[in-house]
């Protein structure tokens, strides 16, 4: 591993680059993040759907160690994720490199793109494909969907900091790491616990609400009104809990 010092100056390099890719290239590689994450969202419901009532911590288990192979693609694959990138292109405007306007160029362009994977991937592989339209899988979706949509403005807010705090650590800690083995399982366990907490992903509601609107459990009202307080508590937790408060502790001089 890299020292927190080193990880500073390798997310702001991070930061910088992502914000010099051309248009088109963080058109497509948003798709893919807002794809990717879907993806994982998708195997989780197939996993611990089948679970018995009784056995509920189980599935949650089972789900939850599936789910991060998606933001684990976007890493190492590429592609490029709104959350994360709320950490690592905040930690470049802290540091002077990048303006705040080609910090909002970037979370819009990521954040549609990311929308459109997530949206394409409700549709297409769940319901067109049917894999989230059998009753089994149907029920464990609106289920999902109905407990994120109940959530109260502040609720959901907070549980979108918790979020983005473990995956901001996911992606300092997968910058930290030296070699492939060490990023895969950087990503993975603090993802497997935002999951299995039950924490709420803005990127990952692009899946599970719309796969619940396209099933009948849900509209689109139900979608902008849980997005908008999940995606300012994602803000939150990957630009201060994690930009911030690395940036003040190993970076600014006082």
């Amino acid at each position: 591993m890299y020292s927190p010092e080193e990880i500073v100056e390798i997310t702001i390099q991070n930061g910088i680059k992502k914000i010099q890719k051309p248009f088109l290239a963080k058109c497509i590689l948003g798709f893919i993040g807002g794809a990717m994450i879907s993806l994982g969202y998708l195997a989780y419901i197939r996993i611990s759907a089948p679970i018995p009532s009784e056995f509920m911590g189980l599935g949650t288990l089972l789900g939850s160690a599936v789910f991060p192979i998606g933001l684990i693609v976007i890493l190492l694959a590429g592609g490029e994720l709104i959350t994360g990138n709320m950490m690592a292109v905040s930690l470049a405007f802290y540091d002077k490199k990048i303006s705040f306007k080609n910090l909002l160029l970037n979370w819009l362009v990521v954040t549609f793109w990311n929308i459109i994977g997530g949206i394409f991937v409700a549709y297409f592989f769940g319901h067109f494909v049917g894999l989230t339209h059998s009753t089994i899988y149907q029920e464990y979706v609106l289920q999902i969907a109905q407990h994120k949509i109940h959530s109260t403005f502040m609720q959901s807010l907070i549980s979108g900091i918790g979020c983005n705090w473990f995956v901001g650590l996911a992606l300092w800690l997968c910058y930290g790491a030296k070699d492939a083995a060490g990023k895969i399982l950087a990503v993975w366990f603090p993802v497997m616990i935002f999951v299995a907490i039950g924490f709420q992903h803005s990127v990952a509601n692009c899946f599970i609400i719309p796969a619940a609107i396209f099933e009948g459990g849900a509209t689109w009202r139900d979608f902008i009104f849980n997005f908008f307080p999940v995606y300012l508590g994602n803000i939150l937790g990957g630009a201060l809990f994690v930009a911030g408060f690395y940036y003040l502790s190993y970076k600014r001089k006082h």
